[in-house]
Formats: C-alpha cells, sequence, structure tokens
C-alpha cells in the first residue's frame, strides 16, 4: 500500500487560509492547475471510433478493397470496403451508446463542492477547483483533489483507494486524498495536487493505457482467416501464372482474381459484428453495460472470477443483525435506547447510520458529545437522560461493570460480525472528559450487544452459487483484514482456505507467487499493485480471469485481466477502464451476460462450419477445374450466390443457437465437419461441372443446333456463333449453371447436417427438436428456385436460364453427394484416416454440438 494512503505527508499553516480570489482561481486554471479531468471517466469517441476502424478483420476488408480498385474492380472493392465500414459501424455505435448511457449515469451522480472564494463559501462542479482552493468537506462529499486538512477532524472511507473498510480518523495536518468520502466530521482542506498529480490518478496512470484482449474466439478465426488467405495467395499466384503461360486476357486475368479474393469469407466478419453488437445490447438492456463489444463473447469463458470485498461483494453500508440485552433491559426498550442514541448523533457515522435506520427512538437533547474515532473506538453522548457510549468490547471493557460477554463476543466476532457494547454511565451526571477535557470513559454498565456485518449485495450469495455450479472459481482479493475477509467470503457461501496475508506474497518469485495463488480463496491486506500480480499469476496459469471491483485501487487489476468488470457506484477511473460497468451494482447482471457469450460462440462456431465449407468446396474446384483445362468454373457474378447459399443461413442460425457449454476444441470440430463436405461437395460439383461443360461442347459442335439455342447462348456468353471460343464459352456458362446449383443445392442440406430434423439428416449430430432450421432450408429452396427460373434474377446472377439437362446432371449428383458425406459423417472416415477414432466421446465434441 502507497503511504500516502494513510499517512501525514503535509501539514497545514497555524491558521486556516481564507481560500482564493475569484481572479486567482481563474489565473490558475488558465495556466493549467485546475481539476479539469475530474469530470471526465469514460473513453473518447475518436479512440472507440480508432479501435474499431483498425481492427484485424477490418485491415484485411480494407487491404483486398484497395486491391481489387487497383484492378478496376470497382462494385467488388465497394462491397469490401463497405463491409468494413459497417463491421466498424456495428461496434462502434454499440460502444458509444455504452459511452453515452455511462456519461449520462455519471452526470446524474456528479455532485458540487463547496470552495472558499472571495472569503465567502460557494459551490462548484469538481472540474472548477483549482490548486490553493480551500474546501469544505462533511458527511457525504467525495474528496475531488489530494491535499491536507487545514482545520477540523473528519472520518474518511478509503475503500475505494485501498480496500480498507474502516473509517480512519484524519485530523488538522493529515492528508486526504481523492476517491475517498467523507463519512463523519466536518473540516476544511487544502487543494495541493489536483487532475494528473493526484493520488487516484497516478495509481491508474498504468490502467488507463490502451490495450485489448482478444478473446479465444477471435484468436480461433484469426488464425482461419490467415490460413485461407494463404491458401487463396497461393491459388491466385499459381492461376495468374498459368494465365501468363496460356495468354488470358486482362479482362479474364481481372476476373478470375476477383473470384479469388471472394474466398475469403467477408460475410464471417460482418455476422461477428453483428453476434457481437446484438449480444452486447442484449447484456446492457440486463444491466450488463458493455463497452467493448468482444467482452460478451469473453465473459463466457471466464472461469475464475476476482472479487474485491468492499463494495462489490457489500454494499459499503451495514446491516443490524441484532441487539441482545445485557442485565434486567427488555428487547424493546434496548432497541430504543440504541436507536435513540444513534439518531442524535450529530456526527454520524456507518455505523450510528444503520442503527438509526433498523431501530426505533427519537432524537434526545445532546449536551455534550464524543465523536467515534479509531484512536478511541467508542462514542459517546451526555443527554437529559443519563450518558450513553458505544463502543468495541475491548475499548469498554475495563470500564464495564457485571457480568463478561468476552465468550460470546469471540464468537460472533469468529463469524465475521461486528460486535458493539452499548452501556449508560453508572453515575447519570458523570462526564465524558477528563480534566483536561479530554475524552475519558466513566464507570458503567453494560445494556446491550450490539451485532452488525457488511451488508451484502442482493443476490450475491445466489450469483456465486450459481458461478460455483457452472465450475467458476471465486477468490476474494481486499485490502481488509484477512480474517475479516475470510468471514464475509463465508458468509456469501465461499468455502474459504486459510485467510492469505499480502505482506506474505511480498519477495515472492513468480513460480512461488503462483503456488500460493492457486491453492487460496481468500486475500486480504492486499495493496494494488499485489491484486495486479495475483490476476498475472491466474493468467500464466492459464486461468481465464475476469476480475470485479469498484475501486480506484481495482482499476489495474481489472486492466490486467481478460475481462474487467466495475460496479457503476464505483470509482470514475474503475468504470473506464473496465469491459463491462454492473449498471445495477448487481453480480448477477453476469450470469446473462455469459448466457449470451455462449450463445454467440456457438452460433459463430455453426457459421464458420458453413463458411469454411463453402470456401473448402471453391478453392478445390477452381483447383480441379483449372487443372482440368474446362475454364474457370465461377464469374464473379455467381459469387453473388453466397449471400443466399452461406451468408441469410448463418445470420438465421446465430441469433437461433443456444446458450449451452462451448465447444473447447472448435478448431477440431471444424476440421471434422469442413474437410469432409468441402472434399465430397467440391468432386460431386466437378463431376456436374465436366459432364455438362462436355455435353453443352459436343452440342455445338452438332450441325443442326437449333437456332433459338444459339440465340440464348449468345445473350449470356457475348460471343456470336461461329466466332472463336463461343462453344468454350457457351460450355463454361452452362457447366457454372450447373455447379451453381448444385453447390446451393447440397449448401441447404448441409444445414440439415447440423440441425437434423429427424434421424434421417443424423450422421454428424443428434436431431433436434427445432424446426425453424428446416423451415428455413424449405425456403431458400424456394428462393433459389426463383433464381433458376426467373430470367430477370438469372441473369443477374450469370446463369443460364432454367433448362432440363442441368437438373439432370444435378438431382443425381445430389443423391450420391448425400450418401457419400452421410456415409463419411456417420463413420468417421476423417478420424479413422487421423488414426483419431480411438479418442474418448470429449474428442469428438463436434458430434455433440
Amino acid at each position: 500500500m502507497d503511504s500516502t494512503a494513510t499517512g501525514s505527508l503535509a501539514h497545514a499553516p497555524a491558521a486556516p487560509p481564507a481560500g482564493l480570489s475569484t481572479a486567482e482561481a481563474e489565473q490558475r486554471r488558465r495556466a493549467g492547475e485546475g481539476n479539469t479531468t475530474v469530470a471526465g471517466g469514460t473513453r473518447t469517441y475518436a479512440r472507440i471510433l480508432r479501435t474499431n476502424v483498425f481492427n484485424f478483420y477490418n485491415t484485411i476488408l480494407f487491404v483486398i478493397g484497395a486491391a481489387l480498385l487497383a484492378l478496376g474492380r470497382y462494385n467488388d472493392a465497394l462491397v469490401s470496403v463497405g463491409l468494413g465500414l459497417i463491421n466498424a459501424a456495428l461496434s462502434a455505435v454499440q460502444e458509444i451508446r455504452a459511452k453515452r448511457k455511462l456519461d449520462h449515469l455519471q452526470l446524474l451522480n456528479q455532485g458540487v463542492v463547496h470552495v472558499l472564494r472571495d472569503g465567502r463559501e460557494v459551490a462548484v462542479p469538481p472540474e472548477q477547483v483549482v490548486r490553493d482552493d480551500v474546501l469544505r468537506v462533511r458527511p457525504g462529499d467525495q474528496v475531488v483533489v489530494d491535499g491536507p486538512l487545514v482545520e477540523g477532524r473528519v472520518e474518511v472511507d478509503e475503500s475505494l483507494l485501498t480496500g480498507e473498510s474502516e473509517a480512519l480518523l484524519k485530523q488538522a495536518g493529515d492528508d486526504l486524498l481523492s476517491g475517498s468520502f467523507v463519512v463523519g466530521g466536518d473540516g476544511s482542506q487544502l487543494a495541493r495536487e489536483v487532475w494528473a498529480a493526484s493520488y487516484a490518478n497516478r495509481l491508474t496512470a498504468e490502467a488507463r493505457r490502451e490495450s485489448s484482449d482478444r478473446t479465444p474466439l477471435q484468436r480461433r478465426i484469426e488464425f482461419v482467416i490467415r490460413l485461407v488467405m494463404a491458401l487463396v495467395a497461393l491459388m491466385t499466384a499459381t492461376i495468374l501464372l498459368q494465365a501468363a503461360l496460356e495468354g488470358f486476357t486482362l479482362v479474364r486475368t481481372v476476373q478470375t482474381t476477383a473470384v479469388l479474393s471472394g474466398l475469403v469469407p467477408y460475410g464471417l466478419f460482418f455476422l461477428v459484428a453483428v453476434a457481437y453488437t446484438v449480444g452486447a445490447a442484449k447484456s446492457s438492456d440486463r444491466g450488463a453495460l458493455v463497452q467493448r463489444v468482444n467482452a460478451v463473447e469473453s465473459v463466457s469463458n471466464v472461469d475464475v472470477v476476482c472479487v474485491d470485498k468492499t463494495g462489490t461483494l457489500t454494499t459499503g453500508r451495514l446491516s443490524v443483525v441484532e441487539v441482545d440485552p445485557l442485565g434486567q433491559h427488555g428487547a424493546a426498550e434496548v432497541e430504543r435506547l440504541v436507536g435513540s442514541m444513534a439518531r442524535s448523533a450529530q456526527a454520524p457515522n456507518l455505523t450510528t447510520t444503520a442503527l438509526a435506520g433498523a431501530l426505533p427512538g427519537t432524537t434526545w437533547t445532546v449536551h455534550d458529545e464524543v465523536p467515534f474515532s479509531s484512536s478511541l473506538r467508542w462514542s459517546g453522548l451526555r443527554t437529559d437522560d443519563g450518558v450513553w457510549v458505544l463502543g468495541a468490547p475491548d475499548a469498554l471493557a475495563p470500564r464495564l461493570r457485571g457480568p463478561s460477554s468476552a465468550d460470546h463476543v469471540r464468537r460472533l466476532t469468529a463469524e465475521g460480525l461486528r460486535v458493539l457494547v452499548h452501556a449508560r454511565a453508572v453515575d447519570p451526571a458523570a462526564s465524558l472528559r477528563d480534566g483536561n477535557g479530554r475524552p475519558a470513559l466513566p464507570a458503567l454498565e453494560p445494556v446491550a450487544l450490539v451485532v452488525l456485518a457488511d451488508e451484502l449485495r442482493p443476490g450475491a450469495t445466489e450469483t456465486l452459487a450459481e458461478f460455483a455450479r457452472q465450475r467458476v472459481s471465486v477468490k476474494v482479493i481486499s485490502g481488509d483484514d484477512p480474517d475479516t475477509v475470510a468471514a464475509l467470503a463465508t458468509h456469501a457461501g465461499i468455502f474459504p482456505t486459510p485467510p492469505v496475508n499480502g505482506a506474505t506474497l511480498d519477495g515472492l518469485s513468480d513460480p512461488e507467487l503462483d503456488s500460493a495463488v492457486a491453492d487460496a480463496t481468500v486475500f486480504g491486506r492486499i495493496a494494488p499493485e499485489q491484486k495486479e500480480r495475483i490476476v498475472a499469476s491466474l493468467r500464466r496459469q492459464g486461468r481465464y480471469v475476469a476480475m470485479v471491483g469498484d475501486g480506484v485501487n481495482d482499476a489495474r487489476a481489472l486492466k490486467r485481466a481478460q475481462v474487467g468488470v466495475a460496479m457503476r457506484s464505483g470509482s470514475a477511473v474503475t468504470r473506464d477502464v473496465a469491459d463491462i460497468v454492473l449498471t445495477d451494482d448487481s453480480l448477477a447482471a453476469l450470469l446473462p451476460a455469459r448466457q449470451e457469450g455462449r450463445r454467440i460462440i456457438n452460433g459463430i462456431a455453426t457459421s464458420m462450419q458453413l463458411f469454411l465449407a463453402r470456401v473448402g468446396t471453391q478453392g478445390l474446384v477452381i483447383l480441379a477445374v483449372t487443372m482440368l483445362g474446362l475454364g474457370f468454373p465461377y464469374s464473379p457474378s455467381q459469387v453473388g450466390l453466397t449471400l443466399l447459399t452461406v451468408g441469410v443461413p448463418t445470420l438465421f442460425l446465430t441469433t437461433w443457437a443456444r446458450p449451452t457449454t462451448p465447444d473447447p476444441n472448435i478448431l477440431g470440430s471444424l476440421a471434422r465437419f469442413v474437410i469432409p463436405a468441402a472434399v465430397v461437395t467440391a468432386a460431386a460439383g466437378v463431376g456436374v461441372y465436366a459432364s455438362l461443360y462436355e455435353r453443352v461442347l459436343h452440342g455445338f459442335s452438332s450441325a443442326n443446333l437449333p437456332a433459338g439455342i444459339i440465340a440464348e447462348f449468345e445473350s449470356y456468353t457475348g460471343v456470336s456463333y461461329g466466332d472463336s471460343g463461343f462453344a468454350e464459352a457457351s460450355a463454361t456458362i452452362g457447366a457454372q449453371t450447373g455447379l451453381s446449383t448444385f453447390v446451393s443445392l447440397a449448401s441447404f442440406i448441409l444445414i440439415l447436417f447440423l440441425r437434423p430434423p429427424t434421424r434421417f439428416f443424423a450422421s454428424y449430430t443428434r436431431p433436434t427438436r427445432d424446426l425453424r432450421p428446416t423451415v428455413l432450408v424449405a425456403v431458400l429452396v424456394l428462393v433459389l428456385g426463383a433464381v433458376l427460373f426467373v430470367p430477370v434474377l438469372s441473369d443477374y446472377f450469370g446463369l443460364t436460364h432454367a433448362a432440363e439437362p442441368v437438373f439432370q446432371a444435378v438431382l443425381p449428383a445430389l443423391v450420391i453427394w448425400f450418401v457419400l458425406l452421410s456415409a463419411a459423417y456417420r463413420f468417421r472416415v476423417l478420424d479413422r484416416s487421423l488414426g483419431l477414432d480411438e479418442l474418448p466421446p470429449a474428442g469428438r465434441s463436434a458430434r455433440s454440438l
């Protein structure tokens, strides 16, 4: 812990300063000595746009767009660049939406501070405070600058800075730190350090640096995309070399390059952006405001949650557990006496606030008061009804008369409860001070034991239990006393190991720290830099870490974790660096966010199977047809059919995905589905293409070909009958039509392999009761029929009009394809050929998707 957190590093002058004049304050503001960033807290719009526009996916799209533009393929370039901009817009809009909502919440929570200007007290926003201002601080105020208390005496809660839940007494000359709260007393503070020089800003300077963790799904997608791009580049180089040797025209070369660039699955980028954006929006509506769109997927991978205690597991308030009468006093009478003393305190604190809110009573006339302080550990009132004291049992014990309650107190404190003794002076006229006016306890008789507990946040216990059910470990990391933290963890339903004191972690090497962190669940007296080391240790051990906190002391650990989660009521700095902000201060909001993340992973995994099956099929077909010398199997217009065969289906399948436990071996599952699908579909597709190519070529060698057919193919190809290359061009477009028809129908049936409605299609996975994919396939078949039979549509996609020879080739091939692919999946041909057929069921996770 930084020594400035609790130390008395500066002392006030002998006489309290009168404050600055308005002119002096304005001069300091112009000199850059204002507290200008206090009102800030969220990322800037420029930062959001920069990180979303220039990410990995969009950079690929922009590079491809530039290449297509250079080749004169303006429409294709527009599609590529346009998709990149749409992806960026989808993600940026969600993050900007989160920023604006958080800014609005911060504006609602923003208060004013009271400073002395021109000799009088005025209220100003925190950002208008300047160095050397004198601020008035009272209970409920947040300290917004660093500097010494120049008069008065206050109790401050530094839990947002240090994690220590006990209020600290500050007297004239002691430092008050920005980010702490005044909970008792009042006084004046001199603004010594503002803005970046403040303790809170120094503590979080590292956390504010821009960084971003890619999620497991993003890393897998990037690996697949890099692999696809490498293969596309190799194919492009090979085919262009062939074009140079065979003398292809420039137009033919550009068209070929455009088709090959289309193998890069642009739609997958778009689908990921849509899935993240929709998931983030849903999670935000349920109390988990997503500031970085990939966090909604990332949170579903979490296997260990590190939580702060004060303000995260607890509300920062106290709750009254019981008031146990001592001696002859009745329960109702004791509750009234304790409640009346709490209401009458003129320097309220967390304890008196809790007691006044929970117990009945009236306000007494107070003749003298000794406020609670951490040095005294008791408070007292002298009233018309006698002298009353409330304090720690060991602090009051020397002056208490009657039987001891020490054993009972020890049992209660062992449970993590706070125990106070309420007592009255034996002599009603006794004083609370000695002859020198210093606080002193009179002889006392006990009235009651007052038992309080840190108030757990609503739903915290149930949420932690659900984490345990999902096999997510929970570690409590706090700046508070280790035994207190352990007791609270037990109360919250966590079964702690012996608590670890932060002092024992100092000087440990990384391997030693890893061993200590792996075995422990409760850590106390932990400094901010130690929290960061604990998170780093968990990451070294292969854990996927979420850090949940509310204070400035949590910011660096949040930034170090894969998922940083902040409480809305916490520090603005912590909210700024967090990936997710819990707008209702409820841990329970993480559970639906995890479910949404699982839905995204499962949906994208299914979509990748279809996308990569299409890419693999097209790539193999292009290689085979090119090697056979049968023209080129696709035109740029026909590639547009992928919107129908892959783009639309994957959008729906991602939306309909179920939030089941994600497959940990996504790449293996992809291979098991994609390789058989691509190989069998490509083989059948090449057969369809080759048979139609030869049939059309042979047909045009006939001398009595009908004039109508000749006219049709002249319109398809743009080449006149009798010109060189007419027969080859006609054979190519006829074969392309058959190939596109076959591959489209096969793509639709692949959806039924992934989501089989009956056992007839269940060779890859078990049947599902969700019939929506089956209905989708039926609709897509009807749409494809419209493309084939409506001349305007078939012309748009570069196909011939529907013809009998196409269906004579496609339908038998489709039956053979279905039988072969079903057998490949059912008998795990790929697994057997690679020697993987002996793996246990977990190793064949694709079969349980």
